[in-house]
């Protein structure tokens, strides 16, 4: 930016999901290059993904509405007072917080919105990817705030991951004897329901006997409270302890190949760089899926990939790329 730019401090409210975080991070890194210093709203577990922003603060929100509407007073400070505030979640809630904060914001117009807003943004067309949806938003903020005009599509961002989460991953490899051993990591499990439909393909098990029986080592990584169904849907792959996010990122990474559904954890792997297939059946890949030039996407709204051709495409895949990722010796 030049001198006579404005500069503002935003408060950007981010997304509840995993994958939409991972989406929206291209907003941010904008933001961050036009010299904007950014204090971030979000639930605890998003921090490590925002970390490479330098955010001036982090402040946890707890989806309870009176809790984070008084941790939003409380952080706010006379001394440097945010200017804009950035809404990307289309809830009613999230757009009410901050106008009872104090926070002039801009966010999509959704469910009456509209009189909580400084700035209300239409919606995009409903045909358009989620990753353009908020980066859609952050043009017509842009152009409100008369900021200059982002590119019409968002740059590509890449999870840089700390020497901490990097190295705690690379000793629960070791901790399971697998240091410098190639491995699949699978992510056989994903919650909620899409439209009333499950989003899990349901072929792990048997895709995880093939492969094992195929000679390859299984990994899997799954939060605490889905360890038994990973288990389930992968048995015979190796359990590591739950990582945090970047952590998991830090094994995507080190993994030949990350084989998950339709999730968060595909678009947390895109944002790794971590090669990928994902299994889709009740989603649209136009509207969700990952934006990733390594991923490979198998599937189609109404119709999940069958076994033969999920185990013919990634044994070809690991044959191509035996271990792309050197794993680091502790």
């Amino acid at each position: 930016m030049s001198v006579n730019d404005p500069s503002f401090v935003i408060a950007v409210r981010l997304p509840n999901w995993v994958g939409d975080v991972c989406m929206s991070l291209p907003c941010l890194q904008w933001l961050v290059d036009q010299g904007h210093e950014l204090v971030i709203f979000s639930r605890p577990w998003a921090k490590p993904l925002v970390q490479q922003f330098n955010p001036s603060a982090f402040v946890d929100l707890s989806g309870k509405f009176k809790a984070d509407l008084k941790a939003i007073r409380q952080f706010r400070s006379p001394q440097r007072p945010i200017t804009h505030g950035l809404i990307l979640p289309d809830s009613l809630s999230s757009a009410a917080l901050f106008r009872l904060a104090g926070i002039p914001s801009a966010g999509h117009r959704h469910d009456g919105r509209s009189l909580l807003l400084r700035w209300s943004v239409p919606k995009p067309n409903a045909g358009l990817h989620a990753s353009q949806k908020w980066w859609h938003l952050l043009q017509a903020s842009a152009l409100r705030w008369a900021l200059p005009a982002p590119a019409a599509e968002p740059p590509s961002v890449t999870l840089a991951i700390s020497a901490i989460d990097a190295q705690t991953a690379i000793q629960s490899l070791k901790a399971a004897n697998l240091t410098g051993k190639p491995f699949v990591l699978l992510a056989p499990t994903a919650t909620g329901l899409h439209k009333g439909q499950v989003k899990v393909w349901p072929h792990f098990a048997s895709l995880s006997k093939a492969l094992i029986d195929q000679g390859h080592q299984l990994v899997i990584c799954p939060p605490p409270n889905e360890t038994a169904q990973a288990q389930a849907l992968a048995p015979g792959a190796v359990l590591i302890p739950p990582l945090n996010l970047a952590g998991f990122a830090a094994l995507a990474q080190r993994s030949v190949l990350v084989i998950c559904n339709d999730s968060g954890i595909s678009h947390l792997a895109a944002v790794a760089g971590a090669k990928q297939i994902t299994l889709i059946g009740v989603t649209e890949p136009s509207l969700s899926g990952p934006v990733s030039d390594k991923a490979i996407v198998m599937g189609q709204m109404g119709q999940w990939p069958s076994l033969t051709a999920v185990v013919d495409a990634v044994t070809a895949e690991i044959a191509a790329n035996p271990d792309p990722n050197a794993i680091e010796s502790a």
